[in-house]
């Protein structure tokens, strides 16, 4: 008898029917499901030749160019400023002082907890009413900073406790022990969820649309609803060239930490211990 097999019943020639047709219905029902969405975008002609004729301006090109830079420029000020904010809330959250301790936490719990997107609409009617580019900046800064200072604390969590035991027995301060044994150690564990994180802060940037913060989704609805075709306007072609954009930044920056991650492994591997 299989150890496979004390787990769960193997399925008999019913069951094994029954899954068949069970995957059949569904691979069924999800090309009936596709063939309706691609039927009804055909008959408003948004497949047509002329929906495609827009992308060969040069005007055009250059909107979704800009809207290209602004999303990276975005993007860049807020992954910066998140990751500066992260580390001083996770410093609050380590400290040994319960009032910093506390205040650390409630920050944290507080920009967590609130929408994102209602944080970046209250910022541009409130704050910054006149740069939309700070409002969305100061909205993801806020709360991607307080979602990397869980994951920062977490991760000097992480590291053994008899690092940090050892290193107070020589006469470390907790300042020297943390930023020369357990932030070091923890970089490598924490890493691919700060860039992770990194990738949501990026995708989050098409939120600057609501504040008409000109990034990329922005210029796609500008293209989209105020460039007529003699089939209509469209939607359907801004969103396949848009789309992959979007993908494209974000497997970037999922390869770049995948090639950092792999970069410390051998890097780690190549340390040898000193002798004794």
């Amino acid at each position: 008898m299989s150890s496979s097999s004390v787990l769960y019943d193997a399925p008999g020639p019913r069951a094994k029917a029954r899954y068949r047709a069970f995957g059949v219905l569904s691979v069924l029902g999800i090309a009936g499901l596709l063939w309706y969405a691609y039927d009804s975008l055909a008959a408003t002609h948004q497949f047509s030749a002329a929906m495609w004729d827009p992308f060969q301006y040069t005007a055009i090109q250059q909107l979704i160019l800009n809207g290209l830079l602004d999303t990276l420029k975005a993007f860049g000020l807020a992954a910066a400023f998140s990751l500066v904010l992260g580390s001083l809330l996770a410093a609050g959250r380590l400290s040994d002082h319960r009032p910093v301790r506390a205040v650390a936490t409630a920050v944290v719990q507080f920009f967590r907890a609130m929408p994102l997107l209602i944080m970046i609409f209250a910022l541009y009617q409130s704050v910054f009413t006149t740069s939309p580019l700070w409002a969305l900046v100061t909205g993801l800064t806020l709360y991607n900073g307080a979602v990397q200072a869980e994951i920062i604390r977490s991760g000097v969590n992480a590291v053994p406790r008899g690092q940090g035991e050892a290193a107070y027995a020589l006469g470390m301060r907790k300042t020297q022990v943390m930023t020369t044994i357990l932030v070091p150690q923890a970089v490598r564990s924490m890493l691919p969820a700060i860039i992770g994180q990194l990738v949501v802060t990026l995708k989050d940037t098409s939120l600057g649309f609501v504040i008409t913060y000109g990034e990329l989704l922005y210029a796609g609805k500008l293209i989209a609803s105020n460039t007529a075709t003699p089939d209509g306007y469209p939607y359907v072609p801004v969103v396949l060239v848009i789309g992959p954009i979007y993908i494209g930044m974000c497997l970037l920056l999922t390869a770049l930490a995948k090639w950092i991650e792999a970069r410390g492994r051998r890097g780690a591997n190549r340390r040898t211990p000193a002798a004794a």
